[in-house]
């Protein structure tokens, strides 16, 4: 694409960004808050809000809990590898680990591996019980890899 046809972002996307940004940092911030610090009127700021939302940028505000402070101090990164002959149990898989407590997050892979798992646990104890327990011992598995996390970072909403 030609230099002079690149897209340019239109003030309303730079102000919707820097919404989203400072919503990722904070989803319980005020709507006066935002707007401030937006320098925008509190009503463009909410009507903002609510365009994301109704568009489906913003799915939903959650909270993120600190695995630490919940006695979980260690986590992990476990790839997973199904069998050839599982790959139709790829669904199934995906929500058996979502009621476990362990589960962080977890990714549907395409490439090598099938599945990539953010655990959090106690000890390197646990997730060793974790890997035998729930996924080892699955006759769908047919391998697994397991990576410590020494940090987590984030970052930001980037996209629009």
């Amino acid at each position: 694409m030609p230099h002079s046809q690149k897209l340019q972002r239109t003030a309303s996307e730079d102000i919707d960004q820097k919404l989203l940004n400072l919503l990722a940092e904070n989803s319980r911030q005020t709507n006066q808050a935002l707007s401030e610090r937006l320098g925008l009127a509190p009503s463009t700021c909410l009507a903002r809000i609510k365009a994301l939302k109704e568009s489906g940028v913003i799915k939903r505000f959650t909270i993120e809990v600190d695995p630490e402070a919940m006695g979980m101090p260690l986590q992990a990164l476990v790839s997973v590898r199904l069998r050839p002959g599982a790959r139709h149990l790829m669904n199934a898989f995906g929500k058996e680990l979502r009621d476990l407590p362990e589960i962080k997050q977890f990714f549907v892979l395409g490439g090598a591996d099938d599945f990539l798992i953010h655990i959090t646990a106690r000890n390197t104890e646990h997730i060793r019980q974790f890997v035998l327990e729930h996924l080892s011992s699955n006759p769908a598995v047919a391998g697994t890899q397991t990576n410590l996390v020494f940090e987590h970072g984030r970052g930001t909403t980037s996209g629009l």
